[in-house]
């Protein structure tokens, strides 16, 4: 029922014959992501539009940092009608299928209801979000987070305005993808220790102008071992420098800490944590403890 008034006349109509997005997948670089334009119903999206949020005028989150100049939201049970329709469609087993089938992952995927990280995100005038690497685990769940899902709601988005979603290669040495942040562009792309992303350049559109989109994020229980650094290193958002671009994030230097995350009994302590005390927390403190 959903799918028949939120998705496109397009990809319903491709009844899981999703070859060439799966190809598409596959072979993007720097690593696997693919641009979906026009995925959901045009008169549906412009309602969720419609009734998007001034977020720095309701209870948000607000980051104003070196690293990161924006406004985000995850609470569900405030959202309006038409905005928990979509995340609920985002979140249907109808729609992590069609995930499922177009990345090609073995591992079950499962979305988080929660929304921790996701939501509502929002970027006005002079906003910006550093090049990093996502947190890896489910801030409460013995879960791997897998994949990211960015919808974009601008309307006559100018290459002028800037905040294109960048892609770079492993070393920081070049972005090899660039992806307007358009009205009814869907981007999902594959969340490892590598896939460094962000729009790392201040927002130049008209004052009363934003940048908006929804995000959600998929996990499974285990994944390749290839496409983690260190397991027992912290969870945490990683923002790094580019190349030709020194000292442009700010870091924190962890050498001793990441010795005690390696040693078991830290590791046993970590899980009580997670298991009996992270409920509830905010997502600053999930992401910068």
């Amino acid at each position: 029922m959903l799918k028949n008034e939120i998705v496109n006349d397009y990809y319903k109509s491709l009844n899981g014959n999703y070859e060439d997005l799966i190809k598409s997948y596959i072979n993007e670089e720097p690593f696997p992501n693919i641009e979906l334009k026009n995925f959901f119903n045009e008169e549906f999206l412009n309602k969720v539009l419609n009734e998007f949020p001034d977020l720095s005028k309701k209870r948000s989150e607000n980051y104003n940092n070196k690293n990161e100049i924006k406004f985000a939201n995850n609470d569900y049970n405030n959202f309006s009608p038409n905005i928990k329709l979509i995340f609920n469609y985002l979140n249907s087993d109808e729609f992590i299928l069609f995930l499922q089938s177009i990345t090609s992952i073995k591992e079950k995927l499962i979305a988080d209801k929660a929304l921790n990280g996701g939501g509502l995100h929002e970027i006005k005038r002079g906003g910006l979000l550093k090049i990093h690497t996502d947190f890896n685990r489910h801030p409460s769940l013995e879960l791997d987070r897998r994949l990211n899902v960015l919808i974009y709601l601008n309307k006559d988005w100018e290459e002028s305005y800037g905040g294109h979603l960048q892609l770079w290669d492993k070393d920081m040495k070049n972005c090899k993808k660039k992806y307007l942040p358009e009205f009814n562009k869907m981007v999902v792309f594959g969340t490892t220790d590598f896939s460094n992303h962000g729009h790392p350049d201040s927002l130049s559109c008209p004052d009363n102008r934003s940048r908006k989109s929804l995000a959600t994020y998929y996990y499974s229980n285990g994944r390749p071992k290839e496409e983690i650094i260190n397991r027992q290193l912290k969870n945490r958002t990683n923002f790094k420098d580019r190349e030709g671009f020194g000292n442009e994030t700010n870091t924190k230097d962890e050498n001793f800490k990441d010795f005690l995350r390696n040693l078991n009994f830290y590791q046993s302590l970590k899980k009580i944590e997670k298991k009996f005390f992270r409920t509830g927390k905010s997502k600053r403190d999930r992401e910068n403890k």
